[in-house]
């Protein structure tokens, strides 16, 4: 069985920390290339198949160590209680649904514009290393007692999460319809998160990730939290000024990220 590697866990953990906080900084000063800020000239692949390609490897990874432990443990004695084990494979799962829906449905409905294509390798590589430090840790290092899943605490981590994932998937479901295929045009979205912020997707997403973070309680799972608010939150208000100067009629009573108050 693969040991519990916890320095090198401990350094990428810290490493999502430092480089969301870098992120973050970058961002208030440039604008991430994709979507509607990217360059005419940057080389870009399809939307479909970028996405699917950055994104998969956060399932394919987490699934690859799920199975290979799942075959160690066939016809041994278990090292771990059963609560251990059905914790660390739920939470994994949880983990996995995310990106299921982003790299094998999302992907295949989008009507973006092409990303371009060192954003889907950087994107593919950061997923290739959070999808290995998160279920590395769940399933080597994390240890849950039997009655882990009556704590009030997972409990409503797993609420958070549940409706982080609704908010993210119905405000992508309204994006989506916003255009005809083969359009290119922006529309104001209405509807859903988006009556109250510009950017309700990556509030959906935000609150998705920090109710994975409470349910498993792991120091990687809060940086991978921390990392994504960092990353994704500055583009809410990207996407917040570029709605207001692009229509006059824009509703003002709109935040660009969190209801009612940023």
């Amino acid at each position: 069985m693969m040991p519990c590697l916890e320095s090198p866990v401990f350094y990428l953990s810290w490493s999502l920390v430092v480089g969301g906080a870098l992120y973050f900084w970058q961002q208030t000063r440039v604008h991430t290339p994709y979507g509607r800020y990217t360059c005419e000239r940057t080389r870009c692949c399809s939307a479909r198949l970028g996405w699917f390609l950055q994104e998969v490897p956060s399932l394919l990874v987490p699934l690859l160590l799920l199975l290979l432990l799942q075959e160690e443990e066939t016809g041994t004695s278990p090292g771990t209680s059963t609560g251990t084990s059905t914790g660390r494979t739920l939470l994994l799962c949880t983990f996995m649904l995310h990106y299921f829906h982003r790299s094998c449905i999302y992907a295949f409905l989008t009507r973006g514009r092409p990303l371009p294509l060192m954003t889907v390798v950087q994107a593919a590589i950061f997923c290739s290393v959070n999808g290995f430090l998160q279920s590395h840790h769940l399933l080597h290092c994390t240890h849950f007692p039997h009655s882990w899943s009556s704590s009030a605490r997972q409990a409503g981590g797993f609420l958070l999460f549940v409706v982080g994932l609704s908010i993210n998937v119905h405000s992508d479901h309204i994006l989506r319809n916003l255009r005809r295929p083969g359009e290119v045009v922006y529309r104001i979205p209405h509807g859903g998160m988006f009556e109250f912020v510009s950017a309700a997707n990556f509030f959906g997403e935000i609150v998705e990730w920090c109710g994975y973070a409470v349910v498993t309680w792991t120091f990687p799972a809060f940086a991978f939290a921390f990392f994504s608010a960092c990353s994704i939150g500055p583009r809410a208000f990207h996407h917040h000024r570029d709605y207001q100067q692009r229509f006059e009629d824009y509703p003002r009573c709109r935040k660009a990220l969190i209801p009612f108050i940023l």
